[in-house]
Formats: C-alpha cells, structure tokens, sequence
C-alpha cells in the first residue's frame, strides 16, 4: 500500500500514486463493489449472506470480496459457523481521502516591463507619405524624411509613412542565467492613408533582433471621430487613432492578440546575449497591401501608452 496515514480506524489518508493506490481505485471502480461496501457499513456480514443481499451468484461475491480485500479496503476473518466455517466480512474504512498528484511545482515567472517613447527610434529608413507630429505642432516638413531626423522627433506623439521601418532598440535588462519565457511587445497603430480611410488595409510587419516575428494587416486608417488623446490642434479630416494590438513570441511561436502568425520562438530571437533588443516596426514594399502605417504615443489617439516590451522569464 502506499504511505498513508489513519488518523482514526475509519479514514485513510493517502499521500502518493504508487501500484497500492491504483489497485484501491480499481477495487472502487466497480458499482457491486461499492455496493458491498455499502451494506458492510454497520454490520458484519459472511460471503453468503451478501450474495443473497446483492442477489448475485456466491463465486462472483467471493470474486468481488477477493479485490476489495487485496485492496485493503476489507478484511475477512474465518469464524465457527451453525454449518461449519464461515467467512466474515468486514469493512476497514468509513472514508478514504486521496491527494492527486500534483508533479513539481512550475519555476515563478518574473517581468521586466520597458515603455519606449516613439520618437526615440536610432534607425530610420521611410518613404513618404510620412511625417510626425508632437502635442503642439508638426516636427519639420511634412513628406520630408530629413524630419525623422530632427532633435524634436523626439517629443513625437504620432509618427506616420507609406512603407518602409522603423528601428528602436530596448534595453536588456534579462538577468544572468535567467531563462526568458516569452518577450511581449505592445502598440497603438493603424493603416496610412491620405487623410483617413475606413478601407485602407495595410501589412504591419514586426522584427525582434532581425527575426521576423509576423504581419498584422491593418483594416483601415480611422478617422471621423477625434481620438481621446488627440490634440486639440490636429486637423479632424486626418488619421485620430488607431487600435493597440499585441505581438508575443513565447516557445511555441509567434502571436498577434492570441493568434499563431509564425513558428518564430524565443531561441529565434537570441535576446540571452547583447546589450539591447532591437524592435523594427515597418511595411515592406512588396508587401500584398502597402498601406503605411500610424504609430500612436501616449499622448495622442485612443491609449495612453508608448510602445511597451515585456519579458518574461524564470
């Protein structure tokens, strides 16, 4: 039997799944077992007289008899009968109390989380349309690539263009030896269009570490009702907010809000090593629908939030 515990002659505590506690639940499995054990509960009984009880033939009770006792879930003893010896029965316990296994117990998963203002990109390479905006005012020119490289990009709130990437680089703060889990990247985006379209889709590809993780497809450019955040200022006929959408890279591949879009794991992503994790937001120019893109700061659109990494690990 397995190791147990009787913390009175009618309760069994069991601690464990060894080949003991396996026969006791096979013993249980079975309807005219735990109907001998039933009419055994305050009462001692022979082997013929449950027979008769439980109307069932004498060799099939002594069969049944048989597993409960191997069991241990009964015990029989051989007493002087008014036609010889007799086996009695007698049921050991009232309640039997199993703990299931539970296997070892999972490593705690830790977080580092990073907001990244997006005007603080290091590698630019945009086709125009494309521009950004701060809460106040346009940075430089519009359609104007020079701009991306204006000292005020960094106050940029809403950045914008037809095609190309965007490259920002986050630190690594993963601890020595730690095992990463899962890297989760998170934004406020949306299509480009000229002012704004409710038709417009755009292929959004992300790449971590020049792995490429997977494309979201944007339905639109949204417009015609003023973002929560937007400015004041920014014209209503443009681009007012867009949709936060979720890419994560765990290892069993590589999701956008949930949905498998690539086989792309952890290992592909070689975060273990390096100063930084570098994040490409962008639209190819062969992509099926070239539709640019909207990047949404904390301070203009729908969330108020920058582009956020977490990492989770163990």
């Amino acid at each position: 039997m397995p190791e147990q515990e009787i913390t009175s002659p009618q309760i069994l505590k069991i601690n464990g799944m060894d080949e003991g506690t396996r026969t006791m639940l096979k013993a249980l499995a079975s309807e005219p077992r735990l109907r001998i054990l039933e009419i055994l509960a305050h009462r001692l009984m022979n082997v013929s007289e449950i027979a008769e009880a439980l109307e069932i033939p004498l060799s099939t009770t002594v069969m049944h008899v048989n597993i409960l006792k191997k069991a241990g879930l009964l015990r029989t003893e051989v007493r002087p009968g008014e036609r010889g010896l007799q086996k009695v029965c007698q049921r050991v316990y009232d309640t039997v109390l199993l703990e299931l296994p539970t296997g070892p117990k999972p490593a705690e998963q830790e977080m580092i989380e990073v907001a990244m203002p997006i005007g603080s990109f290091v590698e630019c390479d945009v086709i125009p349309t494309c521009g950004l905006a701060t809460t106040k005012s346009v940075v430089g020119m519009r359609d104007d690539p020079t701009s991306f490289f204006e000292p005020a990009r960094m106050d940029a709130q809403l950045i914008w263009f037809h095609s190309g990437s965007l490259t920002y680089r986050f630190p690594n703060r993963l601890p020595e030896g730690a095992l990463l889990d899962s890297v989760w990247l998170s934004l406020e985006l949306c299509s480009e269009a000229p002012m704004y379209h409710p038709d417009w889709p755009s292929d959004i590809t992300v790449w971590i570490n020049d792995a490429e993780v997977g494309t979201w497809t944007s339905p639109a450019d949204f417009g015609g009702q003023r973002g929560l955040l937007t400015p004041a200022w920014w014209d209503a006929r443009n681009s007012q907010y867009g949709l936060l959408k979720e890419w994560r890279v765990d290892r069993h591949g590589s999701f956008v809000d949930g949905a498998r879009i690539s086989k792309v794991t952890v290992d592909d992503l070689d975060v273990q090593t390096g100063h930084y994790i570098s994040v490409r937001i962008g639209v190819k120019s062969e992509a099926s629908h070239v539709g640019g893109v909207n990047i949404f700061g904390r301070k203009f659109g729908n969330y108020p939030q920058d582009i956020v990494m977490r990492l989770r690990f163990h």
